[in-house]
């Protein structure tokens, strides 16, 4: 667990609800760095489809979290993620990887690997941290932890609309069951923090929703 809990925020909750937008910024507004989650898992699951690796074989995806290769860069004012040496910024976010990925980041091997590796990220220094179980499991300790939520429906518009996808309902629907299997598997489900503040996006600006998330942290450092 980390030794510098205050200098911690935890920012947790399903897709759609803005979390990544909201972390970039709230990070960038405080000076600290930024830690996707996410990304490390689909570093993970686009090593494993290079290789031929089936994502639902358990034992495989451990092993390849744990070999993989994978770094954090920030270069040019960008946020830029390695994995054995190559840039895969855009790689990991092709659909064949966003399929898969739910599948990988549900393996207890791979959430083990990646433990240690996010917790040493925020070892180096100030951080903003956005996943799924930042303020349950991996940073129980952080000195603010929210969790960001929206309507279902609005979560879907906002993730239909970054993937230029035009069938709303259809991303709704393949939402609802990422909900399902990341709030009830066995392994760090999604949840929330019992002393996590609730945020609800729904009818709120990216900047308002960071507004807010700032008066909290900087109440939270002067108190």
């Amino acid at each position: 667990m980390s030794s510098k809990p205050r200098s911690i925020v935890a920012i947790d909750g399903p897709a759609g609800a803005g979390k990544s937008t909201v972390a970039r910024r709230l990070a960038e507004r405080l000076g600290w760095r930024f830690l996707d989650t996410g990304a490390l898992y689909r570093a993970v699951t686009l090593r494993a489809l290079r290789a031929g690796v089936s994502p639902s074989d358990a034992e495989s995806m451990a092993r390849m979290a744990r070999e993989a290769d994978i770094e954090i860069r920030v270069e040019g004012g960008a946020q830029k993620l390695f994995l054995d040496g190559v840039d895969v910024s855009a790689a990991i976010r092709s659909p064949d990887v966003s399929k898969s990925v739910p599948t990988v980041a549900a393996h207890a091997g791979v959430r083990e690997a990646m433990r240690p590796r996010q917790r040493a990220f925020a070892d180096a220094g100030r951080v903003v941290a956005e996943g799924r179980d930042m303020g349950t499991v991996v940073f129980r300790d952080a000195g603010v932890k929210f969790y960001l939520d929206a309507d279902p429906t609005v979560r879907a518009a906002r993730r239909a609309a970054e993937r230029g996808d035009p069938d709303v309902s259809k991303v709704e629907a393949e939402q609802r069951e990422r909900d399902t299997r990341d709030s009830t598997r066995d392994v760090a489900p999604l949840a929330v923090a019992p002393d996590a503040v609730r945020v609800d996006s729904t009818g709120l600006a990216v900047e308002e929703v960071v507004e807010l998330m700032l008066r909290r942290v900087k109440d939270a450092l002067e108190a």
